[in-house]
């Protein structure tokens, strides 16, 4: 026996996730999104579904968006991917910290071996064809 009407719940509950999309802080969200993955949002956020969830045996929230992120691929002339990374400044353009330091300057000894290589490489497919058939 039913007690309310399914559709009244289903559009109950979609009004609750909508007052709750409302009121999210989004200088928050930013906040956590550079720690967590160390990039700023960029232009809009597309806001794509909310549902009521259990998470670690707890009622939660789960909200999905779309959004757009800085990123910088660099490859070298045979295209192979060397590096990608996104933004390493927040939008105040605080520098990273001493972790991230650290991994930027082993990437970058990585990225001056490569490059090395790839120079002698380079050399050597020159000198190949300078000499004759």
């Amino acid at each position: 026996m039913k007690v309310t009407s399914p559709e009244l719940i289903q559009e109950s509950e979609k009004e609750f996730i909508d007052t709750i999309n409302a009121e999210l802080d989004w200088e928050a969200i930013e906040k956590l999104l550079m720690e967590k993955h160390k990039f700023a949002l960029q232009d809009e956020v597309d806001y794509k579904n909310g549902d009521m969830v259990v998470f670690d045996n707890q009622i939660a929230y789960k909200f999905d968006f779309e959004i757009k992120v800085p990123l910088s691929v660099v490859f070298n002339r045979q295209g192979e991917c060397l590096d990608m990374s996104t933004s390493r400044q927040d939008e105040a353009g605080q520098e990273p910290g001493p972790r991230e330091m650290a991994e930027i300057r082993d990437r970058s000894s990585e990225k001056v071996e490569q490059l090395a290589s790839s120079i002698a490489d380079m050399i050597s497919e020159i000198n190949q064809g300078d000499n004759p058939a």
